[in-house]
């Protein structure tokens, strides 16, 4: 899988809703209403990963809050693996 150029992360983060590129990855803070609606969350997202074969650099999670990073390591940075996995995740209904 080949690394995305710059223009071409910009314009798909445009697409996916409160996404932003940090430090070569892209990164997403998602708000929960409490603890049982974030582990909902991070049991989805792992779900997702799973369907995917894409896992995330990190995945925080607080009590009312779910952070979650993705790059594509073997190609040294941001691929559209990323950007699909990223889409699903804002699909997810939480």
């Amino acid at each position: 899988m080949e690394k995305l150029e710059l223009v071409q992360i910009q314009e798909s983060l445009k697409e996916i809703s409160g996404w932003e590129l940090i430090d070569n990855s892209i990164r997403k803070t998602f708000k929960t209403k409490g603890f049982p609606q974030t582990m909902g969350l991070v049991t989805a997202i792992g779900a997702l990963c799973q369907q995917h074969d894409h896992h995330p650099d990190f995945l925080t999670m607080k009590y009312s809050e779910v952070e979650v990073s993705f790059s594509t390591h073997s190609a040294g940075g941001i691929t559209k693996k990323d950007i699909d996995i990223a889409k699903d995740i804002n699909n997810l209904n939480f």
